[in-house]
């Protein structure tokens, strides 16, 4: 498997970074250790989690999906060196959204707890916060780094201004910057990335690792119409691709698949593969199969003719 750099954390990275979301809400902990255990079986190495992780399930208090990627770890499978650990932290825990040092310094420690580890390979801010100065949060990381508890840090759901503005305070403060950006893009989802917020992170030589790569699983195929989506743990969020949109680009996908034999997931996920600024998307899976067809996207060529028809579709 062709590693890939992410920016300047000095981290090699997999193709396609396994959405740990699932974790502890669509798959179950059996699941979950038999899906890592398969990730890494096939060359891929990189697990994106966060610590509210999935408060959402009733039942659960967040912290779930670190708790069973810790317990899979304690296995020892894959040594700690071998896996990289991304995980976020400032998302509402109970006290609302905040990334106050003294909460962020708090925040990991329950982090590597959870994950069972010594420290974590990424850690990103996963919302601003329009309260904090980024001076602040930025000491924070920086700290953290110092002590060996964080490899790197970034951010998550950050726009051009925003990172920018980032930029400038880690800059005047003699602070280091964010590394890693964190973004919303697929093939649908198209307008906050590119332009500005790319050319920014190519400039600046960031990591980008995109999440809803598949768009909540409407880029899989398998949601064509409202009853497709019905009782569906993600019905909510893919209903808003039901649109000409969305069809114009499933039938791109379709044709593209037609072509090559692959999967229209794994089309989506080698078209981002080939956008100009992205390191990796973020991908996840409930069942073996399609734990395949994530290793197979990570190794998938697409034609100059096959991007353009899918530019052309989400565009």
């Amino acid at each position: 498997m062709n590693m890939r750099r992410l920016g300047k954390t000095g981290l090699s990275v997999s193709p396609i970074v396994f959405g740990g979301n699932v974790f502890g809400w669509t798959a179950d902990e059996k699941t979950s250790f038999d899906i890592l255990d398969a990730f890494f079986d096939a060359g891929l190495n990189t697990i994106d989690t966060a610590d509210v992780y999935s408060a959402w399930v009733p039942g659960n208090k967040g912290g779930d999906s670190e708790e069973i990627i810790g317990r899979w770890l304690k296995k020892g499978k894959v040594s700690r060196d071998k896996a990289v650990i991304i995980t976020k932290v400032g998302s509402d825990m109970g006290r609302g959204k905040t990334l106050k040092e003294q909460y962020i310094l708090k925040a990991v420690e329950d982090s590597l707890r959870r994950l069972q580890t010594d420290y974590i390979d990424v850690y990103l801010s996963h919302w601003p916060d329009a309260d904090t100065p980024h001076e602040e949060s930025l000491t924070a990381y920086a700290k953290l780094k110092q002590q060996g508890k964080i490899r790197s840090f970034g951010c998550s759901n950050y726009d051009a201004a925003l990172l920018q503005a980032s930029f400038d305070a880690a800059e005047k403060a003699g602070l280091p910057r964010y590394d890693v950006l964190q973004p919303e893009y697929n093939l649908y989802e198209r307008a906050s990335f590119e332009g500005p917020l790319a050319e920014l992170c190519v400039k600046e030589d960031i990591g980008v690792i995109t999440y809803f790569s598949l768009a909540a699983g409407f880029l899989t195929g398998k949601y064509r119409s409202k009853a497709d989506t019905e009782g569906r743990a993600r019905e909510g969020r893919v209903s808003q691709y039901l649109d000409a949109k969305g069809m114009s680009i499933l039938d791109a996908l379709d044709k593209v698949s037609a072509e090559t034999g692959a999967k229209p997931a794994e089309i989506a996920l080698a078209w981002l593969l080939n956008k100009k600024g992205v390191t990796a998307p973020i991908a996840s899976a409930t069942s073996l199969s399609q734990l395949e067809s994530l290793a197979k996207a990570a190794k998938l060529t697409l034609s100059g003719e096959a991007m353009a028809l899918l530019d052309k579709a989400g565009a």
